[in-house]
């Protein structure tokens, strides 16, 4: 995973409204057209990842799939960083009730420890670039589907307040997101995410 990934604090309005009206909800939303992608199957893998963690009972999760274009302007915007970025988590939890919290801005990450806990709940938002996911892809010798739903499972775990912010953190982080990529490939075939029309395959045992 890229050092580049980032953790913000802010919502789009739609999952921000989710947030403070629904819980137990995921919305998926493809705004990238580098690469055809199925959400019916990252839906049914993300669902998958959530009910991983016993310990969270609700979630107001949105996660969205851009281009280099939109990633580089919600980093610039949101994080003051130039360029494009692999994936940016926003999360919406505070101790000031939703309603009161509506500043877009980004702000600094709250003090996390290296054994964090899953909450409860999470409410917040997953962005993933597909640009950024193809370089990776490449760099690092795998599918771009894998990266994506590796993406998927660091944004997931930061919501579950993991962080990457020193090499003991990090550490743990990682340990975390390679067990839940390798139990998630048991289960479905990622490269079926390439095919937006295809029925989800999922890996059943014999």
């Amino acid at each position: 995973m890229s050092s580049a990934t980032r953790w913000s604090s802010a919502l789009s309005a739609p999952t921000r409204n989710s947030a403070e009206n629904a819980m137990s909800e995921l919305i998926l939303r493809n705004r990238q057209r580098s690469r055809p992608l199925s959400l019916p199957l990252l839906r049914r893998i993300a669902r998958a990842l959530l009910a991983e963690f016993p310990g969270l009972h609700d979630h107001a999760l949105g996660v969205y799939l851009v281009g280099a274009p939109e990633m580089t302007e919600l980093n610039q915007r949101y994080l003051k960083h130039r360029g494009s970025t692999d994936v940016i988590t926003f999360d919406y939890t505070s101790d000031k009730p939703a309603s009161q919290n509506r500043n877009l801005k980004s702000r600094k990450p709250r003090p996390q420890s290296s054994n964090a806990r899953p909450e409860n709940a999470i409410r917040g938002e997953i962005v993933i670039c597909l640009d950024d996911v193809l370089a990776q892809a490449r760099r690092f010798h795998t599918t771009w589907q894998a990266e994506v739903v590796r993406c998927l499972i660091h944004g997931v775990l930061h919501l579950l307040r993991y962080d990457d912010f020193n090499p003991a953190a990090r550490r743990v982080m990682k340990r975390h997101e390679n067990r839940m990529l390798e139990l998630l490939s048991r289960r479905f075939s990622f490269r079926s995410l390439a095919k937006p029309d295809a029925h989800p395959r999922v890996i059943r045992k014999s």
